[in-house]
C-alpha cells in the first residue's frame, strides 16, 4: 500500500488533524462497516479501500508524522493562490500589458513582413523577456479570444480580430507604458 501524496486522509475518515487516535479509530470502524463491500445498501470497494489507507496511515504514529508533514506542505500550497490575492490587481495589469505587447510584435511582423507573417514563440519569449511558462497563459488567452492562430509551422501570428483589439486598446496600453502605476509594497 503506497501513502498517496496528494490524498488527504483526514478529509477522507471525515476526522479533524488534531485527533487523538481512539477517534480516529471510532470513525474508521463507523465509515469501514458503512462502506464495505460485503454492505449490500452502502458498500463501495473504492470508498472502503481509501478509508483502509488513510487508517493505516493515520493509526501508525511514524507514518502519521511523515504523513502530516507533507499534509502541512499541501494545505500551505491550497492556499497560496489564495494569499496571492491581494497581488491581482498587479498581475491583472502586468498580463495585459503582456498581452499587448505580444500583439503589437505579431502586428509590426505582419505588417512589415506580410509573406512571413508568424513568429516562432520561442522568439516572442526572447523578444519579451518572458520564459514559456510565463508567456503560456497568455498565449492561451489570446488564442482563445482569436486574436492569434497559428500556422502549420505552429507559429504565431495575429489575426483580424487581434488587430482590431490592439488598435483599440493600443492608447490604454501607451498611457500605462508612459504613466506606470506605482508598485504597492
Amino acid at each position: 500500500m503506497t501513502d498517496r501524496p496528494n490524498a488527504d486522509y483526514y478529509e477522507i475518515l471525515q476526522v479533524n488533524p488534531s485527533a487523538d487516535p481512539d477517534t480516529i479509530h471510532r470513525i474508521y470502524r463507523f465509515l469501514a462497516q458503512r462502506f464495505h463491500p460485503d454492505n449490500t445498501e452502502t458498500g463501495s470497494e473504492e470508498r472502503f479501500r481509501e478509508l483502509h489507507e488513510a487508517y493505516t496511515v493515520l493509526s501508525d504514529p511514524e507514518r502519521r508524522a511523515r504523513y502530516d508533514v507533507g499534509y502541512q506542505q499541501l494545505r500551505k500550497d491550497r492556499w497560496r493562490l489564495v494569499s496571492a490575492g491581494g497581488q491581482s490587481e498587479n498581475d491583472f495589469d502586468l498580463e495585459q500589458s503582456i498581452r499587448l505587447t505580444l500583439l503589437e510584435a505579431l502586428y509590426t511582423k505582419r505588417r512589415l513582413e506580410p509573406d512571413e507573417p508568424a513568429i516562432f514563440a520561442g522568439d516572442l519569449e526572447s523578444m519579451l523577456g518572458r520564459t514559456r511558462d510565463q508567456l503560456q497563459f497568455t498565449m492561451w488567452y489570446l488564442q482563445q479570444k482569436k486574436f492569434v492562430t497559428r500556422d502549420d509551422n505552429s507559429r504565431l501570428l495575429i489575426t483580424a480580430d487581434g488587430v482590431e483589439h490592439l488598435e483599440q486598446n493600443y492608447r490604454v496600453s501607451l498611457q500605462k507604458r508612459l504613466n506606470p502605476a506605482p508598485v504597492k509594497s
